[in-house]
């Protein structure tokens, strides 16, 4: 759950620390007090879009950092995922730092980036606001809430989706045999060219690197010349002084002729004895190096001329020589493809003709599948709506049918009656404000078991209703509070009568400037802000009498 809200330098919010608890949370306070500005900060931290103008006036940054408790195991896999972890005690802190030209973001104290937050978010906290009528009246997003709800659609629809794409990509490769002749005599005509040029190359893997070591060589030839001479010359020595290779020599005889006399000197000698034979082999490689570098190899001009070579077809090829190679056995693969095409159209009109069957009868399953689902769904949504006084309402999902698509084969509308004999229309023809605000509520309770988040918060959703329904919205609220943490802004006293925890968002101005506050209400404090929502800035004993009786009866519940 979200046990903890920072908020500093955002819009008139100067600094915020929020502390939240299990159970139900709710916002109250009066229209510009920043309950919007609240909302949009919590967006900030989940990895939402925000615009810079967010930063209070006068400040270079903003910060919000939220920080949750008891993650829950679900959470704990996408963290997982993205390669992070909760601290041992189960908790995570989330902080999101928003600069005039860049924005950073942390997570239990490691960098990462936005799209990461945003998908590590999406485990912790789920929004629904007024942003979500449009989800509801978007008939393109209906099948979604079927797919969510019905608990054997998901690994259905994976496996017809992998039988759609193997479908596709056998229609696909069939289009491309199933050119014009012409197309095809191009394209074989490039084939081969592309081939015999690589082919005529005559590549080696591991070439490219001998000839460079080979032009370097070639190209400091002289002086590895004067230096391989200069060593054998060190070893043989000359006329007036002997070389190195005669005075070991000596000096080992010299030590193996002391070894009797003293004893102690045989292991010694005998390394002396070793180190002669090892430089005298040092000669004997020398010799051979300069004799094969008189001797010559490739010349420094055809090292060159094959290096260019090599450089040309990487160009075009690849970006080494088994990159080369494979496009070359790739190239002949699709030459020979296209040269027995005839054959393999042949073949592939019989593959798609047994994909198209096996894909069409997992998608009729998948279709049986979301109706039984969406029976089900449909049936809690109106068991919810009738509690939440809308029981003429009567939901239905109308299907037709559509050529196989990536989603199935299913066009899916959510069709609502809200008066008795009247015909199923659309939510966005029938459905007022405060209608389409509880059939929201209402199917997002019944998707609750679905979402396998922890905190859900819900901004306004009590818009255009209220009296009676608006204290069924509260108590509704509540009953999903049981089981998982809420968040409500509100500004129905019906509604904040059933919270656990009653946060106050107040707006002062000191000094010419616009603060921001927080505050729990405890005990008549609650009264008297339930009051101001009933009866507005004139308290009057009524409203304070109503107040007292709002919290009793919620109490009761």
């Amino acid at each position: 759950m979200l046990a903890e809200l920072y908020i500093e330098n955002i819009a008139v919010i100067k600094q915020a620390s929020i502390l939240l608890e299990p159970g139900l949370n709710v916002f109250t306070g009066e229209t510009g007090a920043g309950k919007t500005i609240l909302i949009g900060a919590i967006n900030a931290v989940l990895g939402e879009r925000t615009s810079r103008d967010i930063i209070r006036t006068g400040e270079r940054s903003a910060l919000v950092s939220a920080r949750f408790e008891g993650i829950s195991d679900y959470a704990s896999r996408v963290l997982g995922e993205n390669g992070y972890a909760a601290e041992e005690d189960g908790s995570l802190l989330v902080t999101r730092e928003i600069g005039e030209n860049k924005t950073s973001v942390k997570i239990n104290g490691r960098p990462a980036t936005v799209g990461i937050l945003r998908e590590i978010a999406a485990s912790l906290i789920s929004i629904h606001g007024q942003h979500d009528s449009g989800e509801l009246l978007d008939a393109d997003r209906h099948l979604d809430f079927i797919d969510r709800y019905g608990a054997d659609i998901a690994p259905a629809l994976a496996e017809y989706q992998t039988a759609y794409r193997r479908l596709c990509s056998l229609q696909e490769e069939l289009q491309r045999l199933s050119g014009s002749e012409a197309e095809k005599e191009r394209r074989m005509d490039l084939l081969r060219y592309q081939i015999a040029e690589i082919e005529g190359a005559n590549l080696l893997e591991g070439e490219e690197e001998s000839l460079e070591a080979e032009r370097k060589k070639a190209k400091n030839a002289a002086h590895i010349a004067e230096l391989l001479a200069q060593g054998q010359g060190l070893l043989e020595g000359g006329e007036d002084l002997p070389g190195l290779e005669d005075q070991l020599s000596e000096f080992s005889d010299c030590f193996n002729a002391l070894v009797p006399f003293l004893p102690e000197l045989e292991e010694l000698a005998a390394k002396i004895t070793d180190s002669y034979y090892e430089i005298q082999e040092c000669g004997h490689e020398l010799a051979r190096q300069l004799e094969a570098l008189e001797g010559g190899g490739m010349p420094l001009e055809e090292i060159e001329d094959r290096l260019a070579q090599i450089r040309q077809l990487k160009r075009k090829y690849g970006s080494s020589i088994p990159e080369i190679l494979a496009f070359g056995e790739n190239a002949a693969r699709e030459l020979e493809t296209i040269e027995f095409s005839e054959e393999r159209c042949a073949q592939l009109e019989e593959e798609i003709s047994q994909a198209a069957g096996s894909a069409r009868a997992l998608a009729e399953h998948l279709t049986q599948l979301r109706l039984a689902a969406a029976e089900e769904f449909c049936a809690k949504v109106e068991a919810e709506l009738a509690f939440l006084d809308m029981g003429s309402v009567q939901l239905t999902l109308s299907r037709r049918e559509k050529p196989l698509a990536e989603d199935g084969c299913d066009q899916v509308e959510f069709l609502a009656v809200t008066n008795v004999g009247e015909e199923p229309r659309p939510l966005a023809k029938i459905a007022s404000g405060g209608e389409i605000s509880r059939m929201m509520l209402a199917i997002k309770n019944v998707m609750a078991d679905r979402d396998n988040i922890d905190t859900l918060i819900f901004d306004e959703v009590d818009t255009g209703v209220s009296g009676k329904a608006a204290q069924k919205i509260g108590q509704k609220l509540w009953e999903v509070s049981r089981s998982r943490q809420v968040i409500c802004v509100t500004h129905l006293a019906q509604v904040a009568a059933f919270a656990g925890c009653h946060l106050h968002i107040a707006k002062q101005v000191a000094g010419g400037r616009t603060f921001t506050q927080v505050t729990r209400l405890e005990g008549e404090q609650r009264v008297e802000e339930l009051a101001r929502i009933i009866s507005g800035d004139r308290i009057t004993p009524v409203s304070l009498e109503n107040a007292r009786e709002m919290l009793s009866l919620a109490k009761k519940v």
